[in-house]
């Protein structure tokens, strides 16, 4: 954008320089990977989400053992994908995937709790929070400043505009305005288990009184 407004500036004769403080990578100049991780981000989530409330509908624990392993898994792999084989990063491998863990994990494990205590309709839900609503207020391809007020700062506070300023702090900035992203992806993780927790504890509470 700010290439943009110089070309325009540069035909009226002025001279432009350009600094750029924290540039993209060579191999993508325009951060391509990253503007387009929201949704791969969002979507896989979901998708294990839904395939461990299906596959382990009578084992909470292991849903959530389940959602913190395909967290890493995905984590490690999409960043080694975009850091290896795109170039769109190239920052501490270890730090950007950790940072692409948690925020995989704050999305499944949200998901899954709703599902435990809401069943089905939990599963929607979460899709809607996190894809038409989380996923514009996200800023992932301009950044959330860009967006009009309160909005910006409301999608910081949604799991996806939180993995777009981690990812970004951790690739791009050494770790530096992490914190708040961290903590707020946590706690999305916290509440999926602990919405899990008490789905658990509802229904050993049932199958108790049936006795």
């Amino acid at each position: 954008m700010l290439n943009g407004f110089g070309s325009g500036l540069e035909q009226t004769g002025a001279t432009v320089t350009y600094d750029d403080v924290a540039p993209l990578t060579e191999e993508d100049p325009n951060g391509t990977g990253l503007n387009a991780l929201a949704l791969p981000l969002i979507f896989g989530g979901m998708i294990s989400a839904v395939l461990l409330s299906t596959l382990l509908k009578k084992r909470p624990w292991l849903r959530i053992v389940g959602s913190l392993a395909a967290s890493v898994a995905v984590g490690f792999a999409v960043v080694a994908i975009l850091q290896f084989g795109f170039g769109s990063v190239d920052g501490n491998y270890i730090g950007t995937a950790l940072a692409l863990t948690l925020d995989m994990a704050a999305i499944s494990l949200f998901i899954l709790g709703l599902e435990s205590l809401l069943g089905f309709p939990g599963l929607g839900l979460g899709a809607v929070l996190m894809m038409f609503i989380g996923n514009p207020l996200s800023g992932m391809a301009t950044g959330w400043q860009w967006l009009p007020s309160p909005w910006g700062i409301i999608g910081q506070l949604l799991p996806p505009g939180s993995a777009g300023t981690l990812l970004r702090s951790v690739a791009f900035f050494d770790g530096h305005g992490a914190a708040t992203s961290i903590i707020v992806l946590s706690c999305w993780a916290a509440l999926g288990i602990v919405l899990t927790a008490l789905s658990a504890l509802r229904t050993r509470r049932t199958a108790e009184l049936r006795a």
